[in-house]
């Protein structure tokens, strides 16, 4: 077993099968499927079911992605310690965000890294929930990531970082139910119809709370695409409920940023494991806590 065939073998866990991996690494697909057979007899099981063009884990098969993980992150590690003393001068960062909080605070990290760091490749992987956030960092999918919550996190294997809050706002047509320049109160959302994020995140939380206070809101959407709520809020087909990180590209799209009453706040958590980190990781996470957005 080399570090080159668990490379291989994480490629197909991430792409989901043979031919994306092979894509993904610039091989052919014969040469990765030969390294995965080699492995695959070290190891003394199959690693994979072949089903058509997919490759899903077998039981064997899941119970070495973690370990792999975390090889390739101490080989990873090694490397770094070499190439970077003073300065980073190449590598690669992982990064697993929600989408609100890549709107912001997020892009001013980045920005502010590759200011500092430009030979450092940046690699924001999309997580949909804060749930999704913490198990790619604890499982060593990506060495930070970056959330937004309402509640406490559990510390069990990755370590929580304040950066920063927003709140949530109401975005509707400019021709929509509430008048520009004035704060809408929770019970004046009775009987609209609202776009909302999938369960498990801070957005939807916000709404079934509503729900259960006996404010009839209806579900018009549900969608996990956040991109999606603004067309779809000045197409007509209801009111988001967003976080104030929305609001730039919201207003300059021709949509109208309310207020909600009472405040509601979401908490811009960066997460990082509870193990050493690659200088990259340090540098970034350095920005991240030292020099929040807006500092």
């Amino acid at each position: 077993m080399d570090f080159r065939q668990l490379e291989y073998f994480l490629a197909i866990v991430d792409h989901g099968g043979f031919n994306r991996a092979a894509a993904a690494l610039y091989v052919s697909q014969p040469s990765l499927s030969q390294a995965i057979h080699v492995l695959e007899r070290d190891v003394g099981s199959g690693l994979f079911h072949r089903l058509g063009r997919k490759a899903v884990l077998t039981e064997a098969g899941a119970a070495l992605v973690q370990p792999a993980r975390e090889a390739l992150h101490a080989l990873e590690l090694a490397r770094a310690g070499v190439g970077a003393v003073r300065e980073l001068r190449g590598g690669r960062l992982e990064i697993a965000a929600m989408a609100s909080p890549t709107v912001e605070p997020l892009s001013t990290m980045v920005q502010r890294f590759a200011e500092r760091h430009p030979a450092v490749t940046l690699s924001l992987r999309v997580a949909l929930t804060p749930a999704d956030v913490v198990e790619r960092v604890r499982t060593g999918g990506c060495e930070l990531g970056l959330l937004t919550t309402s509640s406490p996190l559990p510390r069990a294997d990755i370590v929580p970082h304040h950066v920063g809050d927003h709140r949530l706002v109401l975005v509707t047509p400019k021709d929509g139910p509430f008048p520009a320049g004035r704060a809408v109160q929770r019970e004046q959302l009775e009987g609209h119809r609202l776009i909302v994020g999938q369960r498990g995140t801070g957005i939807r939380a916000y709404v079934d709370d509503l729900k259960a206070q006996g404010i009839d809101v209806r579900i018009a959407v549900e969608t996990e695409h956040r991109m999606a709520f603004l067309p779809l809020v000045l197409g007509g087909a209801g009111l988001a409920v967003v976080t104030e990180s929305w609001a730039g590209l919201s207003e300059r799209a021709g949509a109208l940023v309310l207020d909600l009453e009472p405040p509601a706040v979401q908490h811009n958590i960066m997460v990082s494991r509870n193990a050493q980190l690659t200088p990259a990781a340090r540098a970034f996470l350095d920005i991240a806590v030292r020099r929040p957005a807006g500092s």
